[in-house]
This record gives C-alpha cells, sequence and structure tokens, in this order.
C-alpha cells in the first residue's frame, strides 16, 4: 500500500469537496430554521380564540424548501462520491481509505451527505402526512 497522495488529486477543485462537504449540513441546518420560522409564524401568532390556523401556503412553502435542500443535500452527495471515486480510484466503498486531505474530505463528505440526507428525509416526513400546527403540539 502506498502512502503518497496520487497526482489524480489535482483533478478536482477545492470548492467541489468543500460544496459536497458541506452543502448537506447546510440544507439540514437551513431546513431546521426555516420549519421554526414558518410554523412560529403559523402557529404561535394566533389569537386564542381563533384557533391554530391552516395556511396552505405556508405549508406548502415549507414542502417546497423541505425537497429543494433535500436535492441539494442529494448532489453534494452524488458529488462527494464521483470525487472520492476520481481521487481514489477503483476501490469499493466499504473498502475506502483516504490517504490524503482531499481524498478524506471526499469521504467525510459521502458520508456527511447520506446522515445528514436521511436525517432531512425523516425531518421532512411528518410535512407530508401533518398540518404545521400539529407537529409542534
Amino acid at each position: 500500500m502506498s502512502t503518497e497522495v496520487t497526482p489524480r488529486a489535482r483533478e478536482v477543485s477545492s470548492k467541489r469537496l468543500w460544496f459536497g462537504l458541506s452543502a448537506a449540513a447546510l440544507s439540514w441546518m437551513g431546513l431546521g430554521i426555516a420549519d421554526v420560522l414558518i410554523t412560529w409564524r403559523e402557529c404561535l401568532h394566533r389569537q386564542p380564540f381563533e384557533g391554530p390556523g391552516s395556511n396552505p401556503g405556508l405549508h406548502a412553502l415549507n414542502i417546497v424548501l423541505f425537497v429543494v435542500l433535500l436535492i441539494i443535500a442529494i448532489v453534494a452527495g452524488v458529488m462527494s462520491y464521483r470525487n472520492w471515486r476520481r481521487l481514489a480510484g477503483e476501490i469499493a466503498i466499504h473498502r475506502a481509505e483516504a490517504y490524503g486531505a482531499r481524498e478524506y474530505l471526499a469521504l467525510l463528505g459521502v458520508f456527511v451527505s447520506v446522515t445528514l440526507g436521511l436525517g432531512i428525509i425523516w425531518f421532512g416526513i411528518p410535512l407530508l402526512i401533518l398540518t404545521l400546527c400539529v407537529r409542534t403540539r
């Protein structure tokens, strides 16, 4: 096993590596913040006698944000996987090793995107089933 970084590492730009690593995390955080703000706007500012609202526009906005941020996380994961494949060569993912910093960033981007992509899915499933204010109770 060689521990030298291969010259193929120059083929992947650092912007692609950092996007693959950070886009899923920023999408996950953005969805959480947007959900809190939208739910706060919809549910907590209602008058006591009016009851919980069901504004379809805010619910649709929340679903659209969920889908857009999930797509960004998926694109980041695919980009990280392609970066890692380009840097590591023909190694199977279950035998993955990262010998240099660029390979490590690409491989870490794959794991972060998968983990937080699943978190985005689990966070967004109630959006499709429940109304905004029911989720907060």
